[in-house]
């Protein structure tokens, strides 16, 4: 079992219970997944360039990714609805633990001038958003072999009701918010 898994269960389930008084262990809210995308634009002119984004977020990730499509056209875009425009995977379990503890424990505090991540990235139902601006603060990404700096977006999907409870049960995970 993973060691923030473990954290969870045995230090954040009794915190949370404590500070928001849940009658039952079931209520306290926990990480159900994290989504992690990278928009390639760029494919529309160099098909290499999604090759590249789909090996990059398999290295990161451990696990394939799916190539995204348009949903639609956009002209000004010169985007045609089922173009390949990105690529995403989303993780669960042992492999959703292990991303976030590479996440905030390495890639985190490599970025250059770190002073925490924002506290307004939560989506109102207990859901955060991260934006990293390239892909090589992650320690399995070979800088040499990078053809483009990348940015990637992580989604960390709970089941807390609200931004409070989302916040404080990643405090407790470890995610280093600005103060």
């Amino acid at each position: 079992m993973h060691r923030l898994r473990e954290q969870y269960q045995q230090e954040i389930v009794p915190a949370m219970m404590e500070r928001f008084k849940y009658d039952n262990i079931m209520q306290v809210p926990k990480l159900e997944k994290i989504v992690v995308n990278i928009g390639v634009g760029e494919a529309l002119q160099n098909a290499k360039a999604l090759d590249a984004a789909v090996s990059d977020l398999a290295t990161i990730t451990g696990q394939k990714p799916v190539v995204t499509k348009a949903k639609k056209s956009i002209s000004s875009f010169r985007l045609r609805e089922g173009n390949s425009i990105g690529t995403r995977v989303t993780l669960r379990g042992e492999r959703m633990y292990s991303f976030l503890d590479r996440l905030i424990n390495i890639a985190l505090p490599r970025r250059r001038d770190f002073n925490g991540v924002s506290r307004k990235s939560f989506d109102g139902r207990g859901n955060y958003t991260l934006g990293l601006r390239e892909q090589v603060l992650f320690i399995e990404i070979d800088y040499d072999k990078v053809d483009a700096v990348r940015g990637l977006e992580a989604t960390i999907v709970t089941s807390a009701k609200s931004d409070e409870e989302g916040r404080y049960l990643l405090e407790l995970l470890g995610m280093p918010f600005a103060k």
